[in-house]
């Protein structure tokens, strides 16, 4: 029977929302019409993402294809804090004209200068910002907070610190600001000092001193698997503010960032971490930087205000296999229904909703497994270089 268009329509299923930008990076397969997702961050209204799902879900993965796709089909920099050392096999295959992987561990040869400032640094007064940056890391060493008068006394220094650094033409370090700490007729401040006495002659004096390891490349992997747990929080801080500065430095040559932060939850364990996180996340999408923020413990992230924040006004989530409660909480904050979530409800590893802008598009992504990239992606035991490099 001949039917018009509108009756027609009756018929047709018309609840399929697909992604196809022209120049996107391929995402998966929509898992109801089968047809590719590509996704162009640029078209959207910011460009922070999250990349969320429980253990084993294929969060690691999917990031690494992502980086693997960003550097075979563009030409954009690619930066990545990587606390379980997931993504230096990836990055080393690319070559040392291509990538640098650092790998920060106490004692270790290379060495962050956690002071390091480049022209442009902040979003106001760049002396303002790293005094944050530096009561962040002072929070994080003490957990009893940074009260008023500490800041006072770390915002005084701070400054001394770096006019000292532009008389001499020296770069300043740690070290610098501990021994202008010392010189204050103030307790507090050489309280504030024996804190910092860890970084600077203490056993992580690798963030103390001048940088020894090139940042200049177009992937920098920063590795803090050697920090271990207690102290890859404070790693964390140090290398989110060495990545602002790279971000800078390219925002002025009129280039693309892409940053992709493992662990993201850690860093809003502290009040003043949050607050630093928080104006980085504003600086990234400021200066065309694209933030991925990356983690299991959604329930964790869920509980800080800012993180929250973050979050739903976040244009681009990849949500992969979710816990119960992670999904009744994703569920409110995103305003996702039933149906929509059950895509993230014991999916397959790779496998679930993407958030793209207004759009909610469930997919699948199952890699090649006889391949070489899958074998330098891929974290499952006995299938690729993770686990031979952990051994």
């Amino acid at each position: 029977r001949t039917l018009t268009t509108e009756s027609l329509a009756v018929f047709m299923p018309f609840k399929v929302q697909e992604v196809q930008d022209k120049g996107g990076i391929y995402f998966g397969e929509n898992a109801i019409s089968h047809n590719l997702i590509m996704c162009n961050k640029a078209n959207l209204l910011n460009q922070s993402a999250f990349l969320l799902g429980v253990p084993g879900s294929g969060k690691s993965f999917s990031a690494k294809e992502l980086i693997a796709f960003l550097i075979l089909n563009t030409a954009d920099d690619v930066l990545v804090c990587d606390p379980e050392n997931e993504f230096g096999a990836l990055a080393a295959a690319l070559g040392k004209e291509t990538a640098t992987v650092i790998h920060m561990a106490a004692g270790g040869k290379d060495r962050l200068n956690a002071m390091y400032m480049v022209d442009g640094y902040g979003e106001n007064n760049p002396i303002v910002e790293k005094s944050q940056f530096i009561m962040s890391l002072v929070e994080q060493i003490d957990k009893a907070g940074v009260g008023p008068q500490q800041k006072s006394i770390i915002d005084r220094c701070t400054a001394l610190v770096y006019q000292d650094a532009e008389r001499t033409g020296k770069p300043a370090t740690l070290c610098d600001l501990r021994n202008k700490l010392l010189e204050q007729p103030e307790e507090k401040a050489k309280e504030i000092a024996l804190s910092l006495e860890l970084f600077t002659t203490g056993s992580l004096d690798i963030f103390g001193h001048e940088s020894t390891v090139d940042l200049d490349k177009r992937i920098v992997v920063f590795d803090i698997h050697g920090l271990g747990e207690q102290l890859k929080p404070t790693g964390l801080l140090v290398i989110t503010d060495t990545i602002l500065n790279r971000v800078t430095l390219n925002w002025k040559k009129g280039k693309r960032t892409h940053i992709f932060i493992d662990e993201f939850h850690v860093v809003f364990e502290n009040e003043q971490s949050g607050i630093f996180f928080n104006s980085a996340w504003r600086q990234f999408r400021k200066r065309n930087g694209y933030p991925t923020a990356i983690t299991q413990n959604v329930e964790y992230l869920l509980d800080s205000v800012q993180a929250s924040t973050m979050l739903s006004n976040s244009e681009f989530v990849v949500m992969l296999n979710q816990a119960f409660s992670d999904r009744a909480k994703l569920s409110k904050l995103l305003n996702i229904s039933d149906e929509q979530m059950s895509y993230v409800t014991n999916a397959d590893a790779g496998c679930g909703l993407i958030k793209y802008g207004s759009a909610l598009v469930p997919f699948i992504n199952r890699f090649p497994k006889d391949t070489e990239l899958y074998r330098l992606m891929t974290t499952r035991p006995g299938e690729g270089v993770f686990g031979n490099a952990q051994r």
